[in-house]
């Protein structure tokens, strides 16, 4: 594999208003810290441009564990580890993350299978001093049944704390949507019922806007109508639900295809999957008022899309979605930028991936006028990372 994996022969380049002569967006592959056996990556930014890689090494003959990384203009820096123990939960689906937040510390999630060995529960620690030491876990819901307690997302307040939101199986049928603050002291909030009924293991998604949180996440109605709605949470209480756009995709089983959901002040874009009418698509609606109101949906696949997104937000309004479409040999990662105005500009070609499972949710984030990207090379079952430099 070459390290130029694609370069897009356009003069209009990837950022609106790039001059006809700027040099064309490429993704370059970047020699990935993560060791063989890695799984579940996710990326996560701080402040002055620096990307965090989290994911998960599975050793021969020693319990699973969790590390990270950052990305320095040299490339990632030697792992750390956040924690190492027989009951870390492995799931291609339901993975941990890492979250900068306050004034530089980090808060780490990830899930512990239950003493009886039924279910698992949400483990939350974070550190002071830069990744070195780790607090205490804590759960952030009261429930400790044998139910599944996952797909997490977290948000930082702008208290200097964050918010933990996850699936809650104590129900089983049906999962609940929960959210939890934790302080700027680690003293751990009150645990509060988002939304009653959802759709039971797409991932969530959280990001900062002005004055609160913004989360998104698959619903679930009555008839099985498992479109994307978004909640805002203010710094006292959560929103009513309110659904981004009606695909009105009825389907009698979960999908695995939860949204992602960015914002840059009060620019939001969410993006998101669907097979309404069975016909495969992921489209991205955009906000320019703190995802009060959204734009009319803007499809960005190619024709055969697995889904698996992620997105980031621009200063400008603009999105850059990444997503999973399948193609005759396999399958790939790619990325799309949506301007403002709704334009869509050529796909990039991130790098090859299987639309099987192995491959698990490529991750994206934003670094100035750069995205980071990861995903799983299910052939050699290892985490690769790249780099898509814009201008």
């Amino acid at each position: 594999m070459t390290a130029r994996l694609l370069t897009i022969a356009t003069a209009l380049g990837l950022i609106t208003g790039c001059a006809a002569d700027a040099p064309a967006p490429h993704v370059q592959e970047i020699a990935s810290p993560a060791g063989p056996r890695s799984q579940g990556p996710n990326l996560a930014a701080g402040p002055d441009g620096a990307v965090y890689l989290s994911w998960i090494e599975i050793p021969d003959s020693a319990p699973p564990v969790l590390k990270f990384a950052v990305k320095t203009v040299e490339g990632w820096t030697q792992p750390r580890t956040i924690v190492q123990t027989e009951d870390l939960i492995v799931n291609y689906a339901d993975f941990p993350s890492l979250l900068v937040y306050g004034d530089g510390m980090l808060a780490a999630h990830w899930m512990a299978a239950a003493p009886d060995g039924e279910g698992y529960h949400v483990q939350v620690a974070w550190s002071r001093d830069g990744g070195e030491t780790w607090s205490k876990p804590v759960v952030p819901h009261t429930d400790r049944t044998a139910a599944e307690h996952g797909f997490v997302s977290m948000a930082p307040h702008p208290d200097g704390g964050f918010s933990v939101i996850w699936l809650d199986g104590r129900k089983l049928d049906p999962v609940a949507m929960m959210a939890a603050s934790v302080g700027p002291d680690g003293a751990l909030g009150a645990e509060t019922r988002v939304d009653d009924r959802v759709c039971e293991c797409c991932q969530t998604s959280a990001a900062a806007v002005p004055g609160g949180v913004i989360a998104a996440y698959r619903d679930r109605s009555d008839a099985e109508v498992r479109d994307i709605s978004i909640v805002r949470f203010d710094g006292a209480r959560w929103s009513e639900p309110r659904t981004v756009f009606a695909d009105k995709w009825e389907i009698y089983a979960c999908p695995v295809n939860g949204p992602a959901v960015a914002a840059q002040g009060k620019n939001v874009a969410v993006a998101w999957f669907t097979a309404a009418s069975d016909k495969p698509r992921v489209h991205v609606a955009l906000s320019s008022n703190g995802g009060e109101t959204f734009g009319a949906p803007v499809q960005v696949d190619g024709g055969n899309p697995s889904g698996r997104v992620d997105v980031a937000v621009l200063e400008s309004g603009s999105a850059m979605v990444s997503w999973l479409e399948r193609t005759n040999e396999n399958g790939e990662v790619r990325a799309r930028q949506v301007d403002a105005n709704g334009s869509l500009l050529p796909f990039v070609v991130v790098g090859p991936a299987s639309p099987a499972t192995s491959s698990g949710f490529p991750r994206m984030e934003r670094s100035g006028n750069s995205f980071i990207f990861a995903w799983i090379d299910a052939q050699s079952e290892r985490v690769r990372t790249a780099v898509l430099q814009t201008h």
